[in-house]
């Protein structure tokens, strides 16, 4: 029995890297992509995100056309709500409201609140899943959160900067919490196909609203390819590494990684003159870096591992067929039941559910009762949980037209 739980531990600590790394490519791609951004600042800002998130929504389709119907077809009512909550919140209104706080505020401002987010998300997660915020995950968001006020610095404000700053980070945080229960049903591709569409209609909505028949115009050479890479490259790869990251390892754990975003950004401004990077960006990323490291549990693993209680579990899967997905909670039990292998949605690979494995019905705080959501502590103690898989593997220019919202 002992052997065969090895493999397991393993490939949990396999899943765990993999979604370590694609959340914090996704984040360094946003980052390094604020060049773009000063590129549309004459363009309408509705109509700049009515084409960039429906032309990503285009590009994701004929990777999700053969699992788009029934999985559509399957959502709840209150689901579509989430879903169009999560454009409105995490998309539409995170960049709306950050756009308002930088006509009285510094771009450093918003940055500060919005670097709050991997705190905020440490404590709300666990509180909407009936569990302890856990300790490790809530020392490195505060590390996380003073490396990127180190990075930024602060700036002048008012008391409507502060306001809609305010409102920005509570865009950035739904971003990643409203997408829990629907990540499950649909999977990385298609939510992020969904949400692009909806943010879409969305943008247009306000754009109307706002600005009229001026809502929308042809863009010029140099927005047509800041528009372009804004979709295929930030919404389309980064939405993509992001949810699969969040798959893998957590909510909490994933957005411990925003705090590459200003980090990236402070990196690449001398490459193009807006900004430079000095001992204070330099202090401030080595704080990013520890706390990701802390709260992802790399320094746990490097030393003696720390087993998680027994029969602990919360996971996001996004197909029972891909067991590698695991994601590591603590204090959260979960009873194993069979359930019918579907489609996969993972480029590594196809990796089938043994026939003796059992996956977890349904991961608590999840509404929506899906089968196949698995979730793990990368530490865990594979006999003590049951799954056992023998032969298992300053951002100077702001941060308005987020790349992950």
């Amino acid at each position: 029995m002992r052997a065969a739980a090895l493999p397991s531990v393993a490939a949990m600590n396999a899943t765990t890297s993999r979604g370590a790394l694609l959340a914090a490519f996704a984040c360094v791609l946003v980052g390094g992509s604020f060049t773009a951004n000063s590129v549309l600042g004459h363009y309408p800002y509705a109509g700049g995100q009515f084409l960039r998130y429906g032309l990503a929504c285009l590009l994701l389709l004929p990777l999700v056309r053969r699992e788009a119907g029934p999985r559509l077809r399957a959502l709840e009512p209150r689901q579509w709500a989430r879903l169009a909550l999560l454009a409105a919140v995490g998309m539409v209104g995170f960049n709306l409201a950050v756009l308002a706080a930088e006509r009285s505020a510094e771009p450093a401002v918003p940055g500060v609140f919005v670097g709050c987010a991997p705190v905020a998300v440490a404590v709300l997660v666990p509180l909407l899943e009936r569990r302890r915020p856990q300790r490790a995950v809530l020392r490195g968001a505060a590390l996380v959160a003073a490396g990127a006020l180190t990075v930024q610095g602060w700036g002048r404000t008012d008391g409507a900067g502060i306001a809609f700053s305010a409102c920005a980070l509570a865009g950035e945080v739904g971003f990643a919490v409203l997408a829990v229960p629907v990540l499950r049903p649909l999977g990385p591709r298609l939510l992020s196909a969904v949400v692009c569409a909806v943010a879409a209609g969305e943008s247009a909505l306000v754009g109307v609203l706002l600005d009229g028949g001026a809502w929308l115009r042809t863009p010029d050479a140099h927005e047509a390819a800041a528009l372009l890479w804004q979709a295929a490259v930030v919404t389309v790869v980064g939405f993509v590494c992001w949810y699969m990251g969040m798959q893998r390892i957590g909510a909490e754990r994933a957005t411990l990684f925003s705090g590459l975003i200003p980090v990236a950004a402070a990196c690449t401004a001398p490459l193009v003159g807006t900004g430079s990077y000095g001992p204070a960006q330099a202090a401030g990323s080595a704080l990013v870096g520890a706390g990701v490291a802390l709260g992802s549990g790399a320094l746990t693993r490097a030393g003696r591992r720390r087993p998680a209680p027994a029969g602990s579990a919360a996971a996001v899967e996004e197909h029972p067929r891909d067991q590698r997905r695991i994601v590591v909670h603590g204090d959260v039990s979960a009873a194993g039941q069979p359930h019918q292998p579907g489609v996969r949605d993972d480029p590594l690979g196809a990796h089938p559910l043994p026939g003796h494995q059992q996956p977890v019905l349904e991961a608590p705080g999840d509404g929506d009762r899906n089968a196949g959501d698995v979730v793990r502590e990368p530490y865990a103690d594979a006999r003590a949980q049951g799954l056992l898989e023998p032969g298992g593997p300053g951002q100077g220019q702001g941060l308005g037209d987020h790349g992950l919202g």
